[in-house]
């Protein structure tokens, strides 16, 4: 389905429901919006937020004939512990079977992402990340670098801290954002900076997405009317050559 986040083109969610994994799942927005998805009616949300398998979603990408980048598992973690091995088998066989797309996977579990793909060939057509929010997973990077995907990316949303020095080798993107909600918490610009002058040394894509409900000031305000505008500029900065 389409969506308003703006490093991609659609969502496609064959798992909804998840379970926190670390700090920058406090505030989940999926949890939220399940709930208020369940609250309106709709079926597919009718757990609200406990882990679901939807298999009658599976073919939903091969309807969409134009080319579009495809955020896979938007209201989930396609690699959450409770998600079988078999399951992820059929997404991956949908994800072969649509090469005119490409599908981006971003998970807080890249250690059960690395199991599963070090049985498995990664296809062409997808591009693995991993959430570094904190520097206490900032591990999660190393466990990516690994990995043979044609596009690696880190998304640094929420961004709850400086991450100090950070290894960027090996690493594509950098999608960089700050929390929404009423219970936000704030997001330095220094944090960002660095971050920023980082990538930018490394060779990668730079996307910063949005300040979220504190702005660069430290006021807060809504999410709107913060923007995305770092240092008086829109970065949003795709992988070269895709």
């Amino acid at each position: 389905m389409s969506t308003k986040i703006e490093w991609t083109d659609k969502t496609w969610n064959p798992i909804t429901g998840c379970t926190k994994r670390s700090p920058g799942c406090a505030h989940c927005y999926a949890e939220v919006l399940s709930r208020r998805l369940c609250a309106m009616g709709l079926t597919k949300y009718e757990n609200e937020f406990q882990l679901t398998l939807h298999p009658q979603t599976l073919d939903e990408p091969k309807t969409w004939r134009k080319s579009h980048n495809i955020f896979v598992c938007s209201m989930s973690d396609l690699f959450h512990e409770m998600v079988p091995f078999d399951f992820i088998d059929r997404v991956m066989s949908i994800i072969e079977e649509t090469p005119q797309h490409r599908y981006q996977i971003l998970t807080k579990r890249a250690e059960r992402m690395s199991s599963y793909f070090s049985q498995h060939t990664i296809p062409k057509n997808v591009w693995l990340g991993t959430t570094v929010e904190c520097r206490s997973v900032l591990n999660r990077i190393d466990i990516l670098r690994q990995m043979d995907a044609t596009v690696r990316f880190l998304s640094c949303e929420p961004l709850l801290e400086d991450l100090g020095e950070v290894d960027l080798s090996g690493i594509d993107w950098v999608i960089v954002g700050g929390e929404s909600g009423p219970h936000a918490r704030p997001m330095s610009q220094e944090w960002v900076l660095s971050l920023r002058d980082q990538v930018k040394v490394s060779g990668a894509a730079f996307f910063f997405k949005q300040w979220g409900t504190w702005g660069s000031d430290g006021i807060k305000r809504s999410k709107q009317r913060n923007g995305k505008r770092l240092q008086g500029k829109v970065i949003q900065e795709m992988p070269q050559g895709l």
